[in-house]
Formats: structure tokens, C-alpha cells, sequence
């Protein structure tokens, strides 16, 4: 096989996408759906959940524009990455304001960085997109998207060492398990076509994972929600966080059960906390045998008014 071309991509930085969208009530109450959560509290002119932003924006390319993966063909908005492997690998989200549901809002995404490194599997390219999001008040909504490229995976390759169990006991921890119809809701409701989500001969033949891929912003969405209700005062639907990190370890399978977990943090010192204000809360995603699969951390979480 030729070796992938890692040409000058300098060129693509700074590169812009805009997308509005009216952040539709019937789109929201089926996420929540989803996730078993009572719709009705969701209005028109009520706030969108944190992190439920993640609904909306979705380009929508012809299904002939598609690669073999499901993923929009790169060369567009992202750049020609000759790597067949695409990878949603973490981000920051900070929100400033409270998005409003039925509301129009306009999404500006913008390529910040591109870095090529070495990895155990070989070369690898990680882009950076920034998103803001903004509605007629101003901007609600700042993101930063850590997207990962990889090489084809060996046929036969051993899984990757397991990112080992948390190094700390919860404060409380919640079971979720993502079975077929969790994880066909969610690629729906983000028009998400890659093929690892639903395509099991794919996903075993041709990635090498043993069974269908739980969504990395599936994971996140949930470890946020989890976050903001064990917030102490802040268990509403108007409860926002300053600031959210998230970092994929290893992937979830669909139909297996893992724990929500959350303990928090001294804002002062980063140590492991108990006082009821501490300024943050790590969290993380794992499961029982192979360790934590998403690790993040959730800042002064605040409840916003209506």
C-alpha cells in the first residue's frame, strides 16, 4: 500500500463553515427521549440542555459524496487526510449564555490547528475545530473539537492496553447501557453515517473492534448531564457549567453496561474534595473490567436564569 501523502495543510488554516439553524423543539424532545428523560419539560423558549447543541449543525452531504466509512468526503471544509480513520477524540466546550429552544442560531466553525505525530500504530494527524455558537443576544456557546486521522488498523491487531481503573471512589456513579436503539436514535438525531455506529460486519471486518461503537459525544452528553444534576443546588433543567473537558481513552460497545461516574475536586488545589462549593467535579465513563473510556472534568456549574 502507498504511503499516505501528509502534505503541507497550511493552507487549510483559518478555513471557515457557517450553518444556521433553528434549534427545533421536536429535534431536543427526542433526544431526550433517547436518553430516557421526561420531554416535557422542554419548551419552546426554554433553555437547551448543555451539550445538546451537538443535535443541530450536522452538514448533510448527498449520500454519494460519502466515503466508504459513512463519514462527508474530506477536501471540503476538512482537509484531504489520506488516513481512512476518523476519530472524535475530545474537545472543551464554554458556555456564556443559555441557548433557547425554537430559536434561530448561526454555528461559525473554523480549522485552528493541524499537527502530525507519531503514534504506536504510526502516523497520525490531529485537527483542532473551533465553533461558536451564537443566537440573536450574542455568543452562547464556544467549542473546541479535537478531531484524530489513523492508519488503517492491522488485520489481527491486538486492542490497545486498557487506560487502567479511576484513581479515586466516586461520589456517585449512575449505570447507562447504549443498546441498538439508543445508538440508531442518537446517529439519527446527529445525522451521523459512519459506519461503526450500526454496520457490524464493518465495524468487526474492517475496523477490528469486536462490536458496534458507542458515539464519543453519546458518552459526553451523558457524563455532562450526569455532572450538572450531582451539582449540588444546580439539578435543573436551566443548570449550566462554566466549562467542560472530555477526553476519549477507549471505545464502548453497544449493549454493554457502564458507570457515570463523579466525584469533586478543590478548585484551589486539584486534589479530591468534599466541600458542597468545590470549584470543579471530575467525571468519568467506565467499564466494570477494561477501565475508564471517557475521562472529564466540569467547572462551576452554575444555574442560569430563565
Amino acid at each position: 500500500m502507498n504511503s499516505p501523502d501528509f502534505s503541507d495543510f497550511d493552507a487549510w488554516l483559518g478555513k471557515q463553515r457557517v450553518q444556521d439553524e433553528v434549534l427545533s423543539l421536536g429535534q431536543a424532545r427526542r433526544l431526550a427521549a433517547t436518553l430516557d428523560l421526561d420531554p416535557e419539560p422542554l419548551t419552546d423558549g426554554g433553555a437547551l440542555p448543555a451539550g445538546w447543541h451537538w443535535i443541530y449543525f450536522n452538514p448533510s452531504p448527498a449520500r454519494s459524496a460519502l466515503g466508504p466509512e459513512g463519514h462527508d468526503a474530506q477536501g471540503d471544509f476538512l482537509p484531504p487526510i489520506a488516513l481512512p480513520r476518523r476519530m472524535w477524540a475530545g474537545g472543551t466546550l464554554r458556555f456564556s449564555g443559555t441557548l433557547r429552544i425554537g430559536e434561530p442560531a448561526e454555528r461559525v466553525s473554523t480549522i485552528r490547528s493541524i499537527e502530525h505525530k507519531e503514534g504506536r500504530s504510526g502516523r497520525l494527524v490531529f485537527v483542532t475545530v473551533h465553533h461558536r455558537i451564537a443566537h440573536e443576544d450574542g455568543a452562547s456557546v464556544d467549542e473546541e473539537q479535537n478531531l484524530v486521522f489513523l492508519p488503517e488498523r492491522p488485520a489481527g491487531a491486538a486492542a490497545a492496553a486498557s487506560p487502567g481503573q479511576a484513581p479515586v471512589a466516586p461520589e456517585w456513579s449512575e449505570a447507562f447501557t447504549a443498546d441498538e436503539v439508543t445508538l440508531f436514535r442518537f446517529s439519527a438525531l446527529t445525522f451521523n453515517s459512519h459506519r461503526i455506529h450500526y454496520d457490524q460486519r464493518y465495524v468487526t471486518e474492517v475496523e477490528g473492534y469486536p462490536g458496534i461503537v458507542v458515539h464519543g459525544p453519546l458518552l459526553a452528553v451523558l457524563l455532562l448531564g450526569a455532572g450538572i444534576r450531582h451539582t449540588p443546588g444546580n439539578a435543573t433543567p436551566t443548570a449550566m457549567p462554566h466549562t467542560f473537558r472530555y477526553r476519549a481513552k477507549q471505545p464502548l460497545f453497544c449493549n454493554e453496561q457502564f458507570q457515570l461516574s463523579g466525584r469533586r475536586m478543590d478548585a484551589g488545589s486539584g486534589a479530591i474534595g468534599t466541600e458542597p462549593d468545590g470549584g470543579a467535579m471530575k467525571l468519568w465513563a467506565e467499564h466494570p473490567t477494561r477501565g475508564i473510556a471517557m475521562e472529564a472534568e466540569l467547572e462551576s456549574a452554575v444555574a442560569l436564569p430563565l
